[in-house]
Formats: C-alpha cells, structure tokens, sequence
C-alpha cells in the first residue's frame, strides 16, 4: 500500500503529553477503527504507537468485497475504500474484473492505490463471487454471453448489463511473505514455455525466505495456451506434499512482483501463468502467530462405463487435440471412436441430459527438474471429448500416449451436490478441530475457485458452491471466482473409493470442480 513519508518529526511538547496522557489502552482502540491509510500513519508517529498498531495488526486477515458499478474508476474505489476501511497492511492483493472492463487499466488503478511494494493479481475470469461493497449481500456473478443463431461462426456477444463488475481480494499475513513468479514462454516460440525455471524461481524465493525449497502455498493464474497439464505435473513432483497449490487456468491476467513495474513481459517473452507465492519468514517476530493454508475439493464429474487402453494415438499439436483409438482393458480389439461413444451413451442411458464428456487418462511419466533425479509419477489428467467419427476418436489437448488407461467421466449435478455436502463435513471437522490433530485453528478467509460449468444454471439453485464455508464460518471472509479450469493439488478421493493401486496417483487439473482454500491461523501463547 502507499504509505504516507516515514519520517518523523517531534510533535510540540503539549501535544505529545496530550497524547501520552490517553494511555495505550485507549490508544489501540482508537487506531482499531482507523482506516487502512490512516492507521500507516498512525503508525509512523513514534515507537510506541507502531507497537500499538503492531498489537491492533497481529492477527492474518483478509478482506474483500465486490463491485457491479457500470464505472470502471467507480468500481475500483468502491472496493478499494471498502477493503481498505479498517486497519491493514497489504501483503498481497488479487482483482477480478468483468470482460467489458478494460484490464490494464484495472490493473493500473489498483496498483497505483496500493503502491509498488504489494505483488497485485489482475484477471478476467468467467465469473466473481463475493460480498456487494453496498447490500453485503453474498453473490455468485457469472458473465451474460449469448451466441447468436447457435452458429459458431458467430463472435460471442457479452450483455452490456451483467459483465461490469470488479471482485478485489486484500491480505495481510504476519509472518509469511508472499511474491508473484511469472511462467515465461517465448514470444517466437509460444510452444516454449519455461517451466523448469519457474519451478526454480519459485524454490530459490522460498528458500532464501523459509530456508525451505517448497513454500506454504501457491495461487495460480494462468492462459489458455500455458499447457498446465504439464506444468502441474512438474509442480506436483517438485513440491513438498505440504504445499498447498490453487488457482485458475483459464484466464486473462496482469501482475506485478511487488517491484514498481508491471512483469507480464519482458524482453523476449511473456508471461503465460504466475504463481502468487506464501512462503514463511524464517526471520518472523517471536510470538508471530502461525498461518495454515488447507484445500478441498468437490467434483462435479461421474464416471462412467469401462476401462479402456489407447491403442492409436495422433496428436495435432497445433489444433491442440488428440485423434485416438482405444481397445477395452484386457481385450485385443481396437475400437473406433463412434464405437466407443455408443457404448457410453449405452451405459449412461437417460440418467443424464445433454452431459459433456471427459476421459480421465490415468498418466505414468518420467519427471524432473534441472539436473535434479529423475523420478516417476502417476497422474490423472482430463481431456474434454470433442467428438468422433467412424475412425477415431476426438479430445482435447495432446499428451497421451498408447498403452494410457482411461475412463470416460460426464458432468453430473448429483454427483456435484453430494461432494459439496462432502465438502461441508469435511469444513465442520476442520471448525471443530478433528482434522489438526486436536490444536484449535482459527480460519479467518478463503478463497474458492469453481468451474463456469456449475453455478446456478448447473444446481438450479443459488450460491451452492459458497455455501459449505459461509455456514461453516459465517464471520470469515469468502471469495473467489468461476474458471476455465481449476487447478487444486491433491489425490483422487473426491473421485469415489480408492483402490490401494491407485492412492499414488495425483490429479491437480480439474473439470467441472470447485476447489476451496482455507485460511486459518493457530493463535500463539502470548495472544
């Protein structure tokens, strides 16, 4: 945040005595109702009162809140004069605007407000939820587009009225610093993206902060065209299983490092994805309490029919997509691609109208990162069912090889609504302590990152993906966003039981998903 001028002039002596005269008891409440730029202030006047503020401050907090004004600069100061009108230093902050908002100029605004110093997260995601700044009211906004005539040759239209809007996030983390890493990619080249350099970059920071190569959490932000599967991938076989990893990767976006300038490009390249980066100060104040970063999952996919081999496989790299024939497991006969969607629409019968398709392909690779071992890893990685014909069969993007397993999963609201009870259950465990081996943690934000596909047209219903953390922890803050795709480290249990075959294998790319991020802090003995 842009704070007012460090220096400190001694106040004529009746003042000061003044001051001195209220005690600091009064004096804390007093700088506790102050705002954010106020309360810098106060705490430049003197050592003492910046151990007062200190003491006001010494708890994490987050704060948000959502704007629908028509204005772009009225919308930034509406959720800028709201997020910033109680006492907090910006650790970190995060902008969601509308796709008929302009994005750099968002991205401008906020960071002039919050100053050169506070690493800002500008996107464009499908979707915003979070609190009105006027009603408070909680809301899941997704944008209004239409298509005319259902002719794909059409360009998308966005309805004037519903896609101006602005979502703001605003941290403060005592104890952790937080620093945004760019995946760079060529500009002559956009199929060479950098991925083992940011991997490294993001192991040096927090090593040269924590002293620990993985740090406490990622939140991730990336383009269509990053290839994610394989960025996930090495992120996944890098990281500690501590590190909690989420975000959105499906999205435009703007960002700074928390340097004075804007590093979406540099010279030669340009940023494809960035990584919001939580890693603990090793040099934290004694006392300091401790941050806890937790995520869950709730999955909107159901499987369905048998499993199949890939037996032919062609990838078009440059359509993005994969042409493929398939045999069933333990069989020696290829399947064409209309074949096998016949056997599937077979077996799903009428149970589901109008569902989309994936296959979960079930990915053993080799790995590594530099000059680090190479390693194995298992994942599951879903690729979205284009269509077939009388010889292959259609989906999206390349990766797969023959010899692969796969299932077929659709999308299902049931399915999605019994992992969002999943999810609440899992929340009350948390809030009652049997999921931290019985030590009380306080959760005081989140953030939820949740497919377009769902929301109120998929439930039939409102706010369904919000719900498990509003009714868990009515007074924390929520927020987040509707993604292109979400990303959420973890195994496969939001999949259904799994076999002991199938506990090492990791899924951080996910379909018609919401994934959670839970924010909590364990208070320390002196607080």
């Amino acid at each position: 945040m842009a704070s007012p001028s460090t220096s400190r002039t001694t106040p004529p002596c009746g003042i000061a005595a003044t001051i001195d005269l209220i005690g600091e008891d009064l004096l804390q409440n007093i700088v506790a109702r102050l705002p954010a730029f106020s309360f810098a202030s106060a705490a430049c006047v003197s050592r003492s009162w910046n151990l007062v503020c200190d003491r006001v401050l010494c708890r994490p907090k987050l704060s948000s809140a959502c704007s629908f004004s028509s204005s772009l600069e009225v919308a930034v100061e509406d959720v800028l004069n709201k997020v910033l009108s109680e006492p907090i230093r910006p650790h970190f902050a995060i902008a969601s605007v509308g796709p008929l908002f302009d994005l750099h100029q968002a991205h401008l605004l906020i960071t002039a407000k919050l100053g050169s110093k506070v690493p800002v997260i500008t996107n464009v995601p499908s979707g915003i939820i979070g609190r009105d700044v006027f009603s408070d009211e909680f809301k899941e906004i997704q944008w209004e587009l239409t298509e005319e005539d259902d002719d794909p040759g059409v360009p998308l239209l966005l309805s004037e009225s519903a896609n101006r809007a602005i979502m703001l996030i605003v941290g403060f983390l005592p104890g952790i610093k937080v620093e945004a890493i760019p995946l760079l990619k060529e500009i002559e080249e956009p199929l060479a993206v950098m991925i083992d350099k940011f991997v490294m970059d993001i192991r040096e920071y927090s090593t040269s902060i924590s002293g620990c190569r993985s740090p406490s959490a990622i939140i991730m932000f990336s383009d269509f065209e990053a290839g994610m599967k394989s960025v996930m991938e090495k992120m996944d076989f890098a990281m500690s299983p501590d590190t909690v990893i989420v975000g959105d990767c499906g999205c435009q976006f703007l960002h700074n490092n928390g340097s004075s300038r804007d590093t979406s490009t540099t010279e030669g390249h340009v940023s494809t994805a960035v990584a919001l980066v939580f890693a603990v100060d090793k040099n934290k104040r004694h006392g300091t309490v401790e941050t806890h970063f937790n995520s869950v999952l709730s999955s909107g996919l159901s499987p369905v029919g048998p499993t199949y081999k890939a037996a032919s496989v062609r990838e078009k790299h440059r359509d993005s997509m994969t042409w493929l024939t398939a045999r069933r497991e333990g069989l020696r006969e290829n399947i064409d691609g209309e074949t096998i969607l016949n056997q599937v629409y077979d077996e799903l019968g009428e149970r589901i109208q109008f569902p989309t398709f994936y296959i979960g392909v079930t990915k053993r690779r080799k790995c590594s990162i530099g000059q680090d071992k190479v390693g194995w890893v298992t994942s599951l990685a879903f690729h979205e069912v284009l269509g077939d014909n009388q010889e292959y069969l259609f989906v999206g993007d390349v990766g797969i090889k023959t010899g692969d397993l796969f299932r077929f999963y659709h999308s299902d609201s049931n399915t999605a609504l019994t992992t969002n009870t999943d999810v609440s259950n899992n929340l009350k465990c948390f809030k009652q302590g049997s999921t931290s081996r019985g030590d009380k943690k306080e959760v005081y934000g989140g953030l939820v990152f949740t497919c377009c596909g769902r929301g109120e047209s998929f439930f039939g219903k409102p706010n369904i993906d919000s719900s498990p953390f509003l009714n868990n922890f009515p007074g924390a803050t929520l927020a987040g966003t509707f993604c292109g795709g979400e990303i959420g480290r973890g195994d496969l249990s939001a999949y259904g039981k799994e076999s002991q075959q199938q506990k090492s294998v990791r899924c951080c790319l996910h379909v018609y998903s919401a994934v959670y991020l839970l924010m909590s802090y364990t208070p320390s003995k002196g607080n």
